[in-house]
């Protein structure tokens, strides 16, 4: 079962702004300026609250038809409230292993996603995504970053504190971070990487090899 945001919808950009500032958000729009150009077919998996919608206005207002894929329907809803310009957008109410679309999309993007799943899951979901991209697609990737070896006390125990509140009001499926880079590995490399928040913060632009 899919963790539920239901519950945490309302003041969930507010928690984030109060715990990492401006990072998140800066990390995201950094990853905008990625997009291929032209007509785009782009893919949002689990995009929370849909600032992310708006954010891509003021760098493509319109020629983007993007499918919006989050399993909280309150997040759906306050998406949909959302200023998306003259793009389109489909916003879908499902689990991304439930989604399926035959057109291959021309990018991904995945904002703070692969946080909610275990080794096991998070291997299905990337294999499932990698499935619908094209093979000249683009995968912007935003994320936690656990450096195990280099990663302060005050990281360690921030991402202690936040899996234990995510596990008690959204019922996510683990309790650590998954080492996402060796999904992409054999068939990505690396177009573009920055670090935020001291370094807690990734985003990575993957194009295919």
């Amino acid at each position: 079962m899919p963790a539920n945001y239901d519950k945490i919808a309302l003041f969930y950009d507010l928690l984030s702004g109060l715990v990492f500032g401006k990072a998140i958000r800066e990390a995201q729009r950094r990853l905008l300026y990625s997009l291929p150009p032209g007509d785009v077919r782009l893919l949002i998996a689990g995009g929370g609250t849909g600032w992310i919608l708006e954010e891509i206005t003021k760098v493509r207002n319109s020629g983007l038809e993007i499918d919006y894929v989050d399993s909280s329907a309150k997040m759906i809803s306050i998406s949909m409230k959302r200023n998306h310009g003259d793009n389109v957008v489909n916003f879908i109410h499902s689990p991304i292993e439930g989604f399926k679309n035959e057109q291959l999309y021309d990018a991904i993007l995945t904002p703070f996603f692969f946080d909610n799943f275990g080794e096991r899951k998070g291997s299905i979901i990337f294999e499932h995504l990698d499935s619908m991209l094209s093979d000249t697609g683009t995968w912007l990737f935003a994320d936690f970053c656990d450096d195990k070896r280099a990663a302060s006390l005050w990281q360690k125990i921030l991402l202690r504190l936040m899996y234990f509140f995510f596990r008690v009001t959204t019922q996510i499926e683990t309790d650590e971070l998954i080492d996402t880079e060796r999904y992409f590995a054999p068939g990505y490399r690396k177009k573009m990487e920055a670090r935020y928040y001291f370094n807690f913060i990734q985003v990575i632009v993957y194009t295919r090899k």
